[in-house]
């Protein structure tokens, strides 16, 4: 299994571990812990996205995972674990040729998804921020949140991957 851990300067380590699956096509298992930092966070996506390329992803499915993985990781960040570096976000990524899973966790205090506003209503329209969930919601093909709301899971099929077997 891919693992990753944080070192005192909260760089992550990789390793990538190819697994099979019941489809005959290689899971990439990619995981991470790391502090609430930003810097750090922009490290990990960049090693997601890039086994997402390395798996034949390509144009809009590649612009889904970008967007959802980067407003998922700032949401968790920023209102998860309240910017404490301290406090850890743990990120799972599976990738194989057909889709991308996801889950990222914080240890944060956790939200009500329903007690989020709507960001499409005219009142919300003109404000700078609060398109986070919106955007990961309408991007991947499956979003779960458990966990009080600290735990997000994710999935997105590659629009161009090859057909499914059987």
């Amino acid at each position: 299994m891919g693992m990753a851990r944080s070192n005192p300067r909260g760089r992550g380590e990789r390793r990538r571990t190819p697994a099979p699956n019941p489809t005959g096509q290689v899971k990439h298992k990619l995981r991470f812990a790391i502090g609430s930092d930003f810097a750090t966070s922009c490290r990990i996506q960049k090693q997601i996205m890039d086994e997402v390329i390395r798996q034949g992803f390509t144009g809009p499915s590649i612009f889904a995972v970008r967007l959802a993985l980067e407003e998922a990781l700032a949401n968790a960040i920023k209102h998860g674990n309240r910017l404490d570096r301290g406090k850890k976000v743990r990120v799972e990524a599976e990738v194989t040729p057909r889709q991308i899973r996801i889950v990222i966790e914080d240890e944060g205090g956790g939200f009500e998804r329903s007690s989020v506003p709507d960001p499409t209503t005219r009142a919300n329209l003109e404000k700078t921020g609060g398109r986070g969930i919106l955007l990961i919601e309408t991007y991947m093909d499956k979003v779960r949140w458990s966990r009080g709301g600290r735990r997000l899971e994710m999935i997105r099929r590659n629009a161009d991957g090859p057909p499914l077997r059987g």
